[in-house]
C-alpha cells in the first residue's frame, strides 16, 4: 500500500511541475511577444489563450496513445524539457535574422500548449493503478493548477526580475527534466528492458544539451540582441517592467527601452529642451517641480538650471531605471549628474498611483515625460482620469506638459491627448519639433489658470527670450517654429473620442499612425 501511495505522490509531483513550467513558459513567451511586437496586453491575452485552447486540443488526441504510457510520458516530459529550455534563444536568434520571430513565439506557446495537454490525461491513466477515479482525477487537477499558482509567483519575483529572460526558460527546462529523470527511475520496472535502454539514452542526450545551453545561451541572446541594434550594445538588463538597452557609436550613445529609442546623445537636447525650457518660462516663479517618467535623469537636469526650482519629485515605475540614470557613467555625463542633486527625491511607482495616493504635495509645474501610448496600460497615464488628477496636483497658476508622440507619424493620437487635456480642463497649446534621431515630435503645454486663454498662451509662448538660460539650442527663433503647424489637413480633431480609462480609444489611435512613413 506504502508503494502504491509513493507511486501516486511522484505522479502528482510531476503534474505539478509540469503546471509550473508550462505557465512560466507562457509567461516569459508573452513577455518576449511584448517585447518584440508590443502591445502587451494583446499578447499575453492571445499566447495564454492559444496556450489553453492547445492544452484542450492536446487532451483530444491523448486517447490516440493507448500503449506504452510511461515511455510516452517521458518522451513527451523530456520534449518539453528542451522546448522550454531552448525557448528564448530561438527567438532572439531568429529576431536577428528574420521578421517571422513572431509566427516563432506563438508555435511555441502552441506546441507546450499541446504537450501539456497530452502529458495530463497520460498521468490520470497512469495513476488510475494506485488510486480510484474520483480522487484520481481531482488530485492530478489540484497540482496542476498548484503548479500555477506556484509557477506565477516564481516569475513575478524571482524568473523575470533575478534570472531574466536568459535564464529563467532554462530553470525550467531541467524542472521538467527531473521530474522525467525521477519518473523513469521510479518507474522503470515497468517499462521494458529494451526500451529503458533507449530512455537511458535520451535523457543523458537531454541532460548534455541543456548544460550546453546554459553555458551558451548568453553569449547568443547577446548576439541576437547586438543584431537588433545597428551599433554596439554596452549595457542591456531586462527588468521586471522594461528592456532596457544602452549603445554606442564613436562617443555618442542611444538610450532603448523594449526597443523603442528614448534618446540619442547627438540630439537629445532637441527634446528635452522643448520640453522644459517653454514651461518653465511661462510660471513666474516655479518653485516645486513633478515629474514623471524622465528616469534618465536629462529634464531633471535642464530643470536645475532654474534658481528658483526648490524640489524635484521624480515618479518613475522602474528602479533600474532611475539607478541608472544615478549611476551609470554614460548617464551621469549626459545628465551632467542632476539624478544625484539633493533637491530631487525620487519615487518608484505607477505615476497614476501616485498622483491618487500623494495628497499632500502641490505642484508649480508638472513634467510628463512617460512612454508612448502604445498599450491600454500606458494609455491610462494619457486620459481624462489622469490629467484630472494633474489639475488637482497642480497649484493656481500651475502648468502642466507631456510628451505627446508624433503630430506627423501618429496624428490622431498626438490630437487625441490635446483634446483629452481639454476635456480636464486644460487651456492647451500644441507643440513640435523635428529631433534627429526621432523624427517629428511633438508636445502639448496646459495651464489650469483661469487668467490666459489658448491664444494668449501662444502668444506668450512665441515670445520667449530664455535670457540668462544656457541652452544648447532652443531660442525665441524656435519658439516661433514649434508653435507653427500650418494648415490642418489631417482628419479633423472634432471626429476624434477623448481618451478614457473606460474607453481607452488612445493606443489604438496610436497604432493606427503613419509608422511605416517613419
Amino acid at each position: 500500500m506504502e508503494y502504491l501511495k509513493r507511486n501516486s505522490f511522484i505522479l502528482k509531483l510531476a503534474i505539478f511541475a509540469t503546471g509550473f513550467a508550462g505557465i512560466v513558459a507562457e509567461y516569459t513567451l508573452s513577455t518576449l511577444a511584448t517585447y518584440f511586437i508590443g502591445n502587451s496586453i494583446f499578447q499575453w491575452t492571445m499566447i495564454v489563450s492559444l496556450m489553453l485552447f492547445c492544452m484542450g486540443l492536446g487532451s483530444r488526441l491523448s486517447k490516440l496513445i493507448t500503449k506504452n504510457l510511461i515511455q510516452n510520458f517521458l518522451i513527451l516530459e523530456t520534449s518539453l524539457s528542451l522546448i522550454v529550455a531552448f525557448s528564448s534563444v530561438l527567438v532572439y536568434t531568429l529576431a536577428s535574422i528574420s521578421e517571422y520571430y513572431g509566427i516563432v513565439i506563438y508555435s511555441l506557446s502552441m506546441l507546450i500548449g499541446l504537450l501539456i495537454g497530452l502529458e495530463i490525461p497520460l498521468v490520470v491513466r497512469i495513476n488510475r493503478e494506485y488510486e480510484d477515479l474520483k480522487s484520481n482525477i481531482s488530485s492530478i487537477l489540484e497540482k496542476d493548477y498548484y503548479g500555477s499558482l506556484i509557477g506565477g509567483i516564481f516569475f513575478a519575483f524571482i524568473g523575470l526580475p533575478m534570472l531574466g529572460l536568459a535564464y529563467t526558460p532554462f530553470v525550467l527546462g531541467i524542472i521538467n527534466f527531473l521530474v522525467a529523470l525521477i519518473v523513469f527511475y521510479r518507474f522503470k520496472d515497468k517499462i521494458n528492458k529494451r526500451s529503458t535502454i533507449r530512455l537511458q539514452a535520451i535523457l543523458l542526450v537531454v541532460f548534455a544539451i541543456l548544460i550546453t545551453g546554459i553555458s551558451y545561451t548568453e553569449p547568443i541572446i547577446q548576439w541576437g540582441e547586438q543584431k537588433k541594434y545597428k551599433d554596439k550594445v554596452v549595457y542591456s538588463e531586462q527588468t521586471e517592467y522594461q528592456k532596457i538597452v544602452l549603445t554606442e557609436w564613436k562617443d555618442e550613445h542611444w538610450l532603448y527601452l523594449n526597443g523603442n529609442l528614448q534618446f540619442c546623445s547627438i540630439d537629445e537636447k532637441m527634446y528635452h529642451e522643448p520640453l522644459v525650457h517653454p514651461i518653465m518660462q511661462l510660471h513666474p516663479k516655479p518653485q516645486r517641480i513633478l515629474v514623471l517618467g524622465g528616469g534618465d535623469g536629462c529634464a531633471v537636469r535642464e530643470i536645475l538650471k532654474y534658481p528658483s526650482v526648490e524640489k524635484i519629485d521624480m515618479v518613475d515605475l522602474d528602479p533600474k531605471m532611475t539607478d541608472l540614470g544615478r549611476n551609470h557613467p554614460v548617464l551621469i555625463d549626459i545628465n551632467k549628474g542632476s539624478m544625484r542633486s539633493d533637491k530631487l527625491e525620487i519615487y518608484n511607482k505607477d505615476a497614476y498611483i501616485h498622483l491618487e495616493q500623494n495628497t499632500s504635495d502641490f505642484y508649480d509645474i508638472i513634467i510628463a515625460d512617460l512612454p508612448d501610448p502604445r498599450s491600454i496600460e500606458l494609455g491610462r497615464l494619457y486620459s481624462h482620469e489622469f490629467y484630472s488628477l494633474c489639475k488637482r496636483k497642480l497649484r493656481p497658476k500651475g502648468l502642466l506638459i507631456t510628451q505627446a508622440g508624433s503630430p506627423y507619424f501618429a496624428t490622431k493620437a498626438y490630437n487625441c491627448i490635446d483634446k483629452t487635456m481639454q476635456s480636464a480642463g486644460f487651456k492647451t497649446v500644441k507643440l513640435h519639433n523635428q529631433v534627429l534621431s526621432m523624427g517629428e515630435w511633438g508636445w502639448v503645454i496646459g495651464t489650469k489658470s483661469n487668467d490666459i486663454n489658448a491664444p494668449q498662451l501662444k502668444e506668450r509662448l512665441q515670445n520667449i527670450a530664455f535670457k540668462d538660460l544656457e541652452t544648447k539650442w532652443i531660442n525665441t527663433e524656435a519658439m516661433q517654429l514649434m508653435t507653427s503647424f500650418g494648415k490642418e489637413f489631417y482628419k479633423p480633431i472634432d471626429s476624434l473620442e477623448i481618451n478614457k480609462i473606460h474607453n481607452p480609444v488612445l493606443y489604438q489611435y496610436y497604432l493606427d499612425g503613419n509608422w511605416d512613413l517613419y
